[in-house]
């Protein structure tokens, strides 16, 4: 494997270049045109066909190796984080790169040179899908949900945007690697991590003197914090086999300190190891949500957008990507029966193909924190794309064997993505969760 290991080191500097633009450039999901357009114009100088797709940043690239087989999707993602107190944040956005994206574009490129080499894509059957995609962290929530309401997009997450406009048409197989908090030279894989219902709620109350008439108000801000208490109160009740997680935030709350606040906007996740176990748990705060509002007298009003399917990673190409990584990196640690309670839509691919989302080292601090940097670039960055090269090579060599092996002994959730989205599409609501008719009564709605 010498000579993939060879061909990423003279892109070397391409990779780091890559890097390091785009940790300067940070940005959040679907505005990362800066991004975009450094990306499709490293792939455009490669001899690449970018396609695009209307109204949002984001590309495919395809290599042929011009012989039939599986399409593997290889996939990059371009968003930031909002961290206004990192010291690397943009001081109008205060986006920065907190969770490492910045190291998936950079290898993605140098993999990208690599394919066009003069060899390296000899004895290999079928094609590689690069997937630069936008809008991972799952974040903005009420932006993304204006996007949604002007048609410019149908679903939060770039992954399954995509999937939606047929970006991922003919993907057979897909995987990425992630950088993580590991030692120089260090890698792992797990058995995969939660699903997300992505949701808000707006309290709307009734402005008001806070001094001479408070009488006269109804105070939003304290209706959302009954609903976070209550929320915290059903907590005994989650499962713990579900790695049930509930995080609210008060997202939005302006109001003069002397006036009773009027609106409020709740903002959480409602995460689980089963989007079924996320499905009930999401009732049940919902059902926190509309009992606080009557309770104060306020209305609210409730979005619930479906998030991210839980990540299952496929053994098979786990120890594929092993191989790979054992090849590359000092330290490999592949436990399949570990579980994390993050999310990612890696795990809506992995609902109908063979996916994978594999760990590098090489940064510091902690995840999505401000005290987060990439300290490793060579591990996070040319040891990643290194993996990957040789990740394909594996797969597709001999006809592309393995590859074949792993789709036809996969099992989806979902046969096709009509599927998918028919289940996904009945977790999204939009409604008022509590009505008031004209003798007072109250009726609570819950989904």
């Amino acid at each position: 494997m010498e000579t993939y290991k060879n061909v990423i080191e003279k892109n070397k500097e391409l990779i780091l270049e890559t890097f390091s633009y785009i940790w300067r450039n940070p940005e959040t999901g679907y505005k990362e045109w800066k991004t975009h357009k450094f990306l499709k114009d490293k792939f455009e100088a490669l001899g690449y066909t970018v396609v695009e797709t209307e109204g949002i940043p984001g590309f495919c690239a395809e290599a042929d190796s011009g012989k039939p087989g599986p399409t593997i999707l290889l996939f990059a993602e371009m968003d930031a984080l909002i961290i206004p107190s990192h010291p690397d944040a943009d001081p109008e956005t205060g986006a920065v790169h907190a969770c490492g994206h910045c190291t998936q574009t950079a290898a993605a490129v140098g993999v990208a040179a690599a394919l066009k080499a003069p060899g390296v894509m000899d004895g290999l059957s079928g094609k590689v899908r690069f997937v630069i995609v936008p809008a991972e962290e799952a974040i903005e929530t009420e932006f993304r949900n204006d996007l949604i309401k002007k048609g410019v997009i149908r679903h939060i997450g770039g992954k399954v945007e995509f999937l939606h406009r047929g970006m991922l048409s003919g993907g057979d197989m897909a995987f990425m690697i992630h950088a993580d908090v590991q030692g120089k030279h260090h890698g792992s894989m797990i058995g995969g991590s939660n699903g997300l219902i992505s949701k808000y709620a707006v309290f709307k109350g009734v402005s008001a003197h806070a001094g001479g008439l408070p009488h006269k108000g109804i105070n939003a801000l304290y209706a959302a914090n009954t609903a976070l208490s209550t929320i915290n109160a059903l907590r005994e009740t989650f499962e713990d086999s579900q790695h049930i997680r509930v995080h609210p935030i008060i997202s939005c709350g302006d109001v003069s300190v002397n006036a009773v606040p009027d609106r409020v906007t709740l903002e959480t996740y409602v995460r689980a190891a089963t989007m079924d176990a996320a499905v009930a748990v999401n009732h049940k705060v919902n059902r926190a949500v509309a009992a606080a509002a009557a309770g104060m007298g306020a209305k609210v009003h409730i979005r619930d957008l479906p998030g991210y399917w839980p990540r299952w990673n496929d053994r098979m190409m786990m120890s594929v990507l092993k191989k790979a990584m054992d090849e590359v990196l000092d330290v490999v640690n592949c436990d399949p029966d570990c579980w994390r309670a993050s999310c990612s839509d890696m795990g809506d691919m992995a609902s109908l193909m063979p996916t994978i989302q594999a760990y590098v080292g090489g940064a510091k601090g902690v995840e999505h924190g401000n005290n987060y940097q990439i300290c490793d670039t060579e591990t996070a960055c040319v040891d990643s794309a290194k993996i990957q090269l040789i990740a394909i090579r594996l797969f597709l060599q001999n006809d592309a064997q393995k590859a074949k092996e792993t789709i036809a002994a996969y099992k989806p959730y979902f046969k096709n993505k009509e599927e998918y989205f028919a289940y996904m599409e009945k977790i999204d609501r939009d409604f008022d969760a509590v009505t008031y008719d004209e003798n007072g009564n109250v009726t609570l709605h819950v989904g």
